[in-house]
């Protein structure tokens, strides 16, 4: 007899972990970035309009797939509908192992950066040489040991399962993020340029737009919400039929539309603080988050010394309560695809994915082949790769998928139950034609534009 699935203690516990999962270091570096690039308050707009009527849709139907099988993605759709219907499960769970896999590399980087702004607030800042950070990449055996503490802690959570890993893990961390966050945007508020900042976030000016900016920003909507990698309907399978869909998915994008906002301010009040450094700002948003912010933290800031650690456990917590996200993910997969325990199902999911991550880390710089190896036009090396993969191709299929499945595919009747709504009411309707009408376009001009040549990783 199959054992009874596990749930969420409480539904603080499932928005802690759900917006853990949404809340990563695309908010940190990509929301800001491409929020600079794209001139703000008009920005920000539309931004938040695809949020609601793109982002939340979505992300209520992935919870409803979930908890409707009480199964993971994969058999979730194969019970709800067919054997064909599994593909779009297998597109959010391969998107989830391909994301996992270069995105341990790069939170391992935190740690790095967090042990050196240590011992720069003990022993007194040297500023780095220009290349330190290019040789950094290109040291292999680093690059590969601090991803294994990275895979390793994930690893631990996910074994300990939902209650006592993934639920009291994010229940930790998730309340340090924000008032780490709330920190740092009080500390930066204190600087000159926080007027200018908070004008070109939140004073919108159409004619600042790009085109491209509106298509951007229904993309950052879609991947920031951690859409279509199936983790939404790994942890929808855990919640307790007794808590709203609605009322739990509002939360988890309130808090993740929060922190990127908040996100925006501390860097953009920054950015205007420091006479030059708006014509500074590198083409990468890496080169910002690792290299440029280190340096302001010691040499702009007020507090820096103690600023600069506590920035790098936020951006650490950020990374981690995503990675265990993305592992329950796979893991839930093989427990109940394979019917394997969770003990063994973590210890080889994460042995795979590590053995990916390698190639990853190695890939930039320590090894020609994988630095160099390139499929997409301009994507050189291993990480690159992947990322362009998932971001531009296997996030988008997978959200299509899930939406036509839902908005089209799925009875009204199951719909309405696990909504807790009834036949006719308004807010159905609203859900309905956003799922069957407005994010599957939205999807699709996003597909139309990675086939123009547009690159949304």
């Amino acid at each position: 007899m199959a054992a009874a699935r596990a749930h969420w203690g409480s539904k603080f516990g499932f928005v802690m972990a759900a917006a853990g999962s949404a809340v990563g270091l695309g908010n940190l570096w990509k929301f800001p970035y491409i929020t600079w690039e794209n001139n703000g308050g008009a920005f920000v707009l539309v931004y938040l309009a695809a949020v609601v009527v793109l982002g939340m849709p979505i992300m209520m139907a992935e919870i409803l797939v979930g908890r409707r099988a009480q199964l993971s993605s994969v058999p979730a759709f194969e019970k709800l509908g067919n054997k064909g219907w599994s593909t779009v499960g297998w597109l959010g769970v391969v998107a989830g192992a391909v994301i996992l896999s270069y995105y341990m590399v790069i939170a391992g980087w935190s740690i790095k950066s967090f042990i050196q702004c240590m011992g720069w607030s003990i022993s007194g800042y040297e500023a780095p040489t220009k290349d330190a950070f290019g040789q950094f990449l290109a040291n292999g055996p680093l690059q590969i040991g601090l991803t294994a503490i990275f895979t390793v802690a994930t690893a631990v959570i996910v074994f300990r399962g939902i209650g006592g890993g993934i639920e009291a893990a994010t229940k930790i961390m998730m309340p340090i993020l924000v008032l780490i966050m709330l920190y740092l945007v009080a500390t930066s508020l204190t600087m000159d340029g926080r007027d200018q900042a908070l004008a070109m976030i939140f004073n919108p000016d159409f004619s600042k737009l790009p085109a491209s900016g509106v298509l951007m920003a229904v993309g950052q909507a879609f991947f920031s919400l951690s859409l279509g990698l199936g983790a939404m309907v790994a942890y929808g399978s855990y919640i307790s039929k007794k808590e709203s869909i609605f009322g739990s998915a509002l939360w988890v994008v309130i808090l993740d539309t929060s922190f990127a906002l908040l996100a925006c301010i501390a860097m953009f009040t920054i950015i205007y603080s420091v006479p030059g450094l708006d014509e500074r700002i590198s083409g990468s948003t890496v080169g910002m988050l690792f290299i440029t912010l280190p340096d302001l933290f010691y040499t702009q800031m007020p507090g820096g010394i103690i600023l600069a650690p506590l920035f790098f456990i936020l951006v650490a917590f950020a990374a981690l309560s995503s990675t265990i996200s993305l592992g329950e993910v796979v893991t839930s997969l093989m427990i109940d695809k394979r019917g394997w325990s969770r003990h063994k199902a973590t210890i080889v999911c994460a042995s795979i994915i590590f053995v990916g991550s390698i190639l990853a880390g190695l890939s930039l710089g320590a090894v020609g082949p994988l630095s160099n190896f390139e499929i997409f036009e301009g994507k050189a090396g291993v990480l690159s790769t992947l990322d362009h993969l998932a971001a531009n191709w296997l996030l988008p299929l997978g959200g299509l998928g899930t939406t036509i499945f839902v908005g089209w595919y799925l009875g009204k009747k199951d719909t309405l139950e696990e909504l807790g709504l009834t036949r006719g009411t308004i807010p159905f309707h609203v859900w309905l034609w956003c799922l069957r009408i407005v994010a599957p376009v939205a999807i699709i001009a996003l597909l139309v534009a990675v086939i123009a040549g547009w690159d949304f990783s």
